[in-house]
């Protein structure tokens, strides 16, 4: 598409801040797709695969916006339009009121995109559209914690379910009455990262635990760690940097899985980063599971390195576990739980427990939203 087949934004503004950011974003917007446009019909970057298809996809992902910018624009161009007609005056009473409906209309379609543009301007993370790996681990509650963290595990991998997302055990750390004190998994499906991000943080739960004979109820927390999973060429591992170390494999109490040694523990010397496996009955196979965690674990550790202040930053997602730390709360003598980031509290704790997540993840990804916008007026004012 040519400059001259874009509308022209011709924004004059009004007197107010809002209407300055929208213009400036709606001229940013054009001026951007026509800049792709033009590079886009360049035979030179058509010969150059790799650069065509950077552009390709950064053209793809700016139409959406350029769409609401140019309906904006045009809206924008016949309000101005009919305020010269009605400038001019010498208008019959039928043509003046014809032509005050036109501008009302433009006007009202203007107010329509304003919200839409902002939200279409907004920056994605790359990363939500990762296959994540989600470790949960018992904090502050001894066996109560390890229960929940199981009970965890099940709501967040049926969620993964409901999303047709599939679902793959790493490593487990089993307790005693089927609790577990630690668990590994991998999520695969698009978007993945962007929707469990959300769960990172400190679980706390609220009830009579089964060990309990006098009735008292008991709080105990489990942290939840949500990682987009790496690929090999985002994260190079130098092998000279691992220590691997083999071991028999031992189930709960200590007994023997198998005879071999097949358990394997990785560590990434430089960091001092340390994951095991013995799941499998393979060496290779516990080897590889061993360094996707890996993989995972530095490229988060890169990105809060990047950026510190970074929600999904594993430290501060998963805190020191202690129950006064929280993100959510789950209080089974009423029934409810509560997302402390949000305010928001549900009833419904059965459902979600089976994985029923959909109110909390949209509540959440709106108050992301908010805040994003609120970033961006703050900036562009």
């Amino acid at each position: 598409m040519r400059q001259e087949e874009i509308p022209s934004p011709a924004l004059r503004s009004g007197p107010g801040a809002d209407a300055l950011v929208i213009d400036r974003l709606v001229n940013e917007i054009l001026e951007r797709y026509a800049a792709l446009s033009e590079q886009l019909a360049d035979p030179a970057v058509f010969a150059q695969q790799g650069r065509f298809a950077e552009l390709s996809k950064a053209h793809s992902d700016l139409e959406p916006a350029y769409r609401l910018a140019a309906e904006y624009a045009s809206a924008r161009a016949a309000a101005l339009d009919a305020d010269a007609l009605l400038d001019e005056g010498g208008l019959d009473s039928e043509m003046k009121e014809f032509i005050v409906a036109e501008k009302a209309g433009a006007r009202e379609a203007m107010a329509r995109l304003e919200e839409a543009i902002r939200l279409a301007t907004l920056e994605k993370d790359p990363r939500d559209e990762k296959d994540i790996i989600v470790e949960i681990r018992a904090g502050a509650g001894g066996d109560e914690a390890a229960l929940f963290a199981a009970e965890l595990y099940r709501m967040l991998t049926r969620y993964a379910e409901r999303l047709r997302y599939r679902h793959e055990v790493l490593s487990t750390s089993e307790s005693g009455l089927g609790g577990i004190k630690e668990i590994v998994f991998a999520v695969k499906g698009r978007g993945a990262y962007g929707v469990f991000k959300h769960e990172s943080g400190v679980h706390r739960v609220q009830r009579v635990p089964v060990t309990e004979s006098t009735g008292r109820i008991h709080t105990s927390t489990v942290t939840v760690a949500v990682l987009p999973e790496a690929e090999e060429v985002d994260i190079v591992i130098d092998p000279n940097d691992l220590r691997i170390d083999v071991y028999r494999s031992t189930g709960p109490g200590g007994q023997s899985v198998n005879t071999t040694d097949s358990a394997v523990r990785v560590t990434h010397v430089p960091t001092g980063m340390v994951v095991s496996c013995q799941d499998e009955k393979s060496q290779l196979q516990n080897k590889e599971r061993a360094l996707r965690i890996l993989r995972a674990r530095l490229m988060d550790a890169a990105q809060a390195e990047q950026d510190a202040q970074q929600a999904a930053e594993r430290r501060s997602q998963v805190g020191s576990g202690d129950r006064a730390q929280k993100i959510r709360t789950y209080n089974f003598p009423q029934g409810r739980v509560t997302d402390h980031r949000v305010g928001l509290t549900s009833h419904r704790l059965e459902g979600v427990l089976v994985g029923e997540l959909e109110e909390f993840t949209e509540a959440l990804e709106a108050a992301q939203r908010a805040e994003q916008l609120s970033r961006l007026t703050e900036a562009q004012v």
